[in-house]
């Protein structure tokens, strides 16, 4: 991603302003256009759907109508109530599959059940060798109904396949029941014709009972999911259970072969539902001729705006462009030519104003440069003016415990070696001293620390000759001894603590290695160490400003790759390397 924007920052504004134009132009086309092709599309399934209703309100006629005759057949059957009385169940079987034949887009089989469990069909043989044990329970759910008609739900009957029976009680001349009669529909033939004014290739249906159980749908259509390994090749559960759920309206759902848009009706006479599913790609078929329209638009307006972008970026930023080509020469700050105005508009007055800020800011460097300078000599001053309190007050503190030990000698000799290293050190004009005249003062201080704490530690030098007169920084040593003794030596346990001074030169810069065997500490103190003052755990007096003060003097002085690093482990030690270049 940075590489991608980075690319871009190097753009020219005439690049940007003609992607900018040509890219937001055409998306705006893009956008304009596809909300449109769906919108045309949507427009289309609405209508659509629209007139999938009014398929609906048809078929559910037609499905009325088909209960109507399917009543009148039961009407018909109960005129042969004698003979059901009577027990002629030769004539009884013969009328039967006389109504049933001249019925027979309707009818399916015909039963009649007699009160005492005799049952007469219109395949009599095909009954009595196969039966059908549906028939007692249409008999009791028909003896309930008081006269009316009853649709069972779907079933598989042995003599007429997949079916739904409609039954009726035959009542004699007095009222009472003296059986019932059963007719099971002939669904294949209902969806043949169902079929043909509701089924297609992007179209099929689907009724379902008052129960949620699929009635019948077409079973060629390869737009509905098949439960595997079915004979009768049904709906799965789970979708047939998702099309039970569906509002009474158009509804979305999956499809195996892809979105499915379906209508569903409310219940009609018989107390099934129809539903008609479209396949949703339909629509967008539909609008292939306004989508290469759109295409060839598309292309159209591509090379137009192409052209138009590439002429209006170039002429508008051709004055900025000769601007920056000029601006782009001025090099060296110190020599600030100024640029030619033939111009009076806008880009004329930007000419001219850029000729008087050029000049502001070579005044504005000048100033700059000589107000640094005396910063850095005063910020140097600062820095140095803080360690010398600082060591004077550990120094005096050390001499007032002397004294109050009553021990004159070492006092003497420790006042003695205060006034050399004061006079190495704080008594000299200059900011610089030798490497030589450093370790001096150097040695002065640590007899002072050696008069203190006796034999609890031993101090080491390993200098190389050649950085003897090396130029050093007034007290840059002194500070980070004096950390190792009171914050690396002192607050330890040991008697055998060790400081080593190691100073050598190599690829042209001076180093100065301090260590000390002594607590050391963790890795967030070390980075406080260098950034900020702290106060000392032991006496509550400011003794960490040293290891600060020396780390920024030296970047002040040399620049950021010279100055402090540290290095340290919990009771292991401490090391203090100090990089600065060699100077002679």
């Amino acid at each position: 991603m940075n590489r991608i924007y980075n690319w871009y920052r190097r753009w020219s504004l005439a690049t940007r302003q003609f992607l900018f134009l040509f890219i937001v132009t055409f998306a705006f086309f893009i956008l304009l256009a596809w909300n449109n092709y769906y919108r045309a599309a949507d427009l289309f399934k609405n209508q659509m759907v629209s007139d999938s209703a009014v398929l609906i309100a048809r078929t559910n006629q037609f499905l009325d109508t088909y209960l109507d005759n399917s009543r009148n057949v039961l009407l018909l059957l109960s005129t042969d109530a004698n003979l059901l009385r009577d027990g002629d169940g030769g004539k009884l079987s013969e009328s039967l599959r006389f109504i049933a034949e001249n019925n027979s887009a309707l009818v399916k089989t015909l039963y009649i059940i007699r009160r005492d469990g005799k049952v007469f069909s219109s395949s009599q043989v095909n009954y009595d060798i196969i039966g059908n044990p549906h028939l007692s329970s249409i008999y009791e759910k028909s003896q309930q109904t008081y006269g009316a008609a009853v649709v069972s739900q779907p079933y598989v009957s042995p003599l007429s396949g997949e079916t739904v029976a409609i039954s009726r009680p035959v009542s004699a001349d007095n009222g009472d029941i003296i059986g019932v009669a059963v007719i099971e529909l002939d669904l294949d033939k209902l969806n043949r014709k169902i079929s043909e004014f509701t089924s297609g290739t992007y179209q099929t249906f689907v009724i379902m009972s008052d129960k949620d159980k699929v009635v019948t749908f077409d079973r060629d259509n390869v737009m509905l999911p098949q439960r595997p390994g079915t004979y009768h090749e049904d709906l799965p559960d789970p979708f047939v259970d998702e099309l039970a759920g569906l509002p009474v309206t158009a509804t979305d759902i999956s499809g195996p072969a892809g979105k499915l848009v379906v209508v569903k009706s409310g219940q009609n006479r018989l107390g099934w539902t129809l539903l008609v599913l479209i396949q949703d790609r339909y629509f967008y078929q539909n609008v292939t001729r306004l989508f290469d329209n759109y295409k060839t638009a598309a292309g159209i307006w591509f090379v137009v705006l192409l052209f138009m972008a590439f002429a209006m970026s170039r002429y508008m930023t051709k004055s900025i462009r000769m601007l920056a080509v000029k601006m782009d020469r001025v090099h060296d700050m110190g020599v600030l030519p100024s640029l030619v105005v033939r111009r009076e508009d806008e880009i004329g007055r930007l000419a001219q104003s850029f000729n008087a800020m050029m000049e502001r800011i070579r005044k504005l460097l000048q100033e700059t440069k000589h107000m640094e300078e005396r910063k850095k000599q005063l910020e140097l001053k600062v820095l140095q003016s803080q360690i010398a309190p600082h060591f004077l007050y550990n120094t005096l503190a050390c001499i007032g415990s002397l004294a109050k030990q009553h021990r004159t000698r070492e006092v003497k000799e420790t006042i003695r070696a205060l006034v050399g290293v004061l006079s190495y050190s704080f008594d000299r004009t200059s900011e610089f001293l030798t490497v030589e005249e450093e370790l001096e003062g150097l040695n002065m201080y640590m007899q002072i620390q050696k008069i203190r704490y006796g034999d609890k530690f031993r101090y080491e030098q390993d200098i190389d000759p050649g950085v003897l007169s090396c130029r050093i920084l007034k007290l840059t040593l002194q500070p980070i001894l004096e950390n190792a003794v009171f914050h690396g030596i002192a607050p330890s346990r040991r008697e055998d603590g060790l400081i080593r001074v190691r100073a050598s030169v190599r690829k042209g810069k001076l180093r100065f290695f301090i260590r000390d065997n002594g607590t050391g500490t963790e890795k967030p103190a070390l980075l406080k160490a260098l950034n900020e003052q702290q106060a000392d755990p032991i006496g509550g007096h400011a003794t960490g400003i040293g290891m600060a003060n020396v780390h920024h003097r030296l970047r002040l002085r040399y620049g950021a790759p010279y100055g402090l690093r540290i290095g340290s482990l919990p009771n292991a030690g401490t090391v203090v390397c100090i990089t600065i270049p060699v100077l002679r």
